[in-house]
């Protein structure tokens, strides 16, 4: 299984070029990047916490499990960018321009699009909300949630709650449409004791548990 891995410190990039690059895996949290050109560029399974990539250029970028959380993407161009299984949560569109971009399984959250160009959120590989969704979970897989909360590299993920401090449901209905309840429950409840290393999207999660499945412990 390929690991999640830091970059030496955040990126600060202005006017530069980083044209065709392998960025795989990468934590890019709070990164600070000005009209840089990253086209033909690997961002899968990337986290854009906090970051600001203002007036930059991702023609042609893949985007695979990233994870946009309020990230300022002001200005910037994402033609032909592919986006699977991407999250955009409370992300900063304005003029950003997603023309020929292709979706599959992407959610839009509380995220205002009326500025962004040429989205098309009819496509039925984008789902929208303006809210964190509503879902009904049982005690059982609550408790699993809570225990695994408990991992100091969870913990620090942030990925199973919000900044007010409630479960992250959206994390949840992602996980639940990949895992029966059962499953999950059992599979969190292992990764919570086993998990020993940094790691900063869901992603990494659904691989650890998919890896059980594969070994039979799940």
């Amino acid at each position: 299984m390929a690991k999640n891995q830091s970059v030496s410190g955040n990126f600060n990039y202005n006017n530069i070029d980083k044209k065709d690059k392998n960025f795989m895996y990468k934590n890019l949290q709070r990164s600070n990047c000005y009209n840089s050109n990253f086209s033909n560029s690997n961002f899968n399974y990337v986290s854009f916490r906090g970051a600001h990539f203002k007036s930059c250029t991702f023609w042609g970028c893949t985007f695979k499990w990233a994870e946009f959380i309020g990230t300022n993407l002001k200005g910037s161009i994402l033609k032909n960018a592919k986006f699977e299984n991407t999250i955009f949560d409370s992300v900063n569109l304005d003029g950003v321009n997603f023309k020929d971009a292709e979706f599959k399984n992407t959610i839009f959250l509380a995220t205002n699009t009326d500025k962004a160009k040429n989205l098309n959120l009819k496509d039925s590989n984008i789902k929208v909300f303006d809210e964190m969704p509503q879902l009904e979970i049982s005690t059982e897989l609550e408790l699993a949630v809570k225990t695994i909360m408990k991992n100091k590299y969870v913990k620090k993920a942030r990925i199973f709650d919000t900044k007010d401090g409630n479960l992250n449901v959206l994390n949840l209905m992602i996980l639940l449409d990949n895992f029966d309840e059962s499953t999950l429950i059992k599979g969190l409840t292992i990764i919570e004791v086993e998990l020993d290393r940094a790691f900063y999207t869901l992603s990494y999660i659904i691989k650890l548990l998919k890896k059980h499945q594969i070994d039979g412990t799940l």
